[in-house]
């Protein structure tokens, strides 16, 4: 198809898919289910630490980690006492275990603590960088500052090490994209919509590269940048809203029919 019919294609899949209708299934229906900005950031950055595999499951383990939590996210993160942050140790999604939770826990205490939560170090970091790789990479690096089990480092991409970090573009995604369809928060207005990278995961890459949006092979972070840009054609202010498009009808197997 030409570059005309594709345009058409994917924003008519981005009207279908970006609607409230996409949150029941998907990790973001767990920071949904809160109303405080710091509650919506923590329960969004674990629900999107644990984001692969089988949905079900993620939604479904992310609800327990909020369970653990007390359903009240933010005020366990800076007020847990050492008890009540060890009653995380029975916690397991794959291999995601509780010595992990307790770890990240402390992470996120430590970034609110010097920086106000994690959107203000996102803002924050943007401001200072203005371009978002360097963000993740500071982002990263100041999460593991404090001391952590080793085993933790496995949940939070590292782009400079080459990954895609679709977790961490997913979580970007929820809180950067505003628009009036309900789903994403657009929360942190200080990020323009145009950085954010597309979350390349195995329904977005392979859509992508069917629609000749992506040529790499490999899932990486070259390739997130190769289908960000060409996404870019098509909509330079927001590209990432076609993640909808690619990723739902990647689930619905557009390509079988």
């Amino acid at each position: 198809m030409d570059r005309q019919e594709l345009r058409e294609l994917l924003d008519h899949l981005h009207d279908k898919y970006n609607c409230p209708d996409f949150i029941e299934a998907d990790p973001i229906s767990v920071p949904h289910s809160f109303t405080d900005r710091h509650d919506r950031e923590i329960a969004g950055f674990m629900a999107a630490t644990i984001a692969w595999g089988n949905r079900k499951a993620i939604v479904k383990s992310a609800h327990r980690m909020m369970q653990y939590m007390d359903y009240s996210p933010a005020d366990f993160v800076l007020n847990a006492s050492e008890k009540e942050l060890q009653s995380l140790a029975s916690y397991v999604h794959r291999t995601f275990n509780g010595e992990d939770f307790i770890d990240f826990v402390r992470s996120i205490r430590s970034l609110t603590e010097r920086f106000g939560g994690i959107g203000e170090f996102f803002e924050q970091s943007y401001a200072e960088h203005q371009d978002m790789a360097k963000v993740l990479s500071a982002f990263r690096r100041e999460f593991f500052s404090v001391p952590h089990n080793t085993h933790c480092e496995k949940h939070l991409s590292s782009i400079d090490k080459g990954a895609a970090c679709k977790r961490l573009n997913m979580y970007l995604r929820w809180f950067v994209r505003r628009d009036e369809r309900g789903v994403d928060f657009g929360l942190w207005q200080r990020i323009p919509m145009s950085a954010l990278y597309l979350p390349l995961d195995v329904h977005t890459g392979n859509m992508g590269r069917a629609l000749g949006l992506l040529t790499r092979r490999q899932s990486d972070w070259k390739a997130t940048v190769e289908i960000t840009h060409s996404l870019r054609e098509f909509c330079a202010d927001d590209p990432v809203k076609y993640d909808y498009a690619l990723f739902g009808a990647g689930i619905d197997g557009f390509l079988k029919e």
